[in-house]
């Protein structure tokens, strides 16, 4: 079975860091693109970021740019969200996702979260003012 899990959530001050991470089982995260998304109280989901594997390219949403960064750990099969300069906007639940192929699916600047396949247990980030 394909398994996702999520870790790294917890509560930190505005303008600290979290590194999220999402431990993939069942298949190899290397060769599929890898997406994390987010659910603030009372919104939609929101995708933030995706790495492709190498031929699949990247994509990061406007509002992380420049303060999340995505990476992945093929020894440990482990997929990361470094998270830096938070503010309290991006207090949410964050989910990490697959499509079970090599790119990241965005449509029109927003990474689609119904074309992912697998999806992990969400970690709670909250940003303390």
């Amino acid at each position: 079975d394909v398994q996702l899990q999520a870790s790294g959530g917890g509560l930190v001050q505005a303008g600290g860091s979290l590194r999220l991470s999402c431990a993939a089982s069942g298949f190899t995260v290397r060769r599929s693109a890898f997406g994390w998304f987010r659910q603030a109280p009372g919104k939609g989901r929101e995708g933030v970021s995706c790495m492709g594997n190498s031929d699949g390219g990247t994509y990061t949403a406007d509002s992380v740019k420049g303060r999340f960064t995505v990476s992945v750990d093929n020894a440990k099969n482990t997929v990361h969200l470094q998270m830096n300069a938070l503010i309290p906007e991006d207090t949410a639940v964050y989910y990490c996702a697959s499509p079970a192929v090599a790119g990241c699916p965005v449509v029109h600047d927003d990474l689609i979260a119904a074309a992912m396949d697998y999806w992990g247990k969400g970690t709670l980030v909250t940003v303390s003012s």
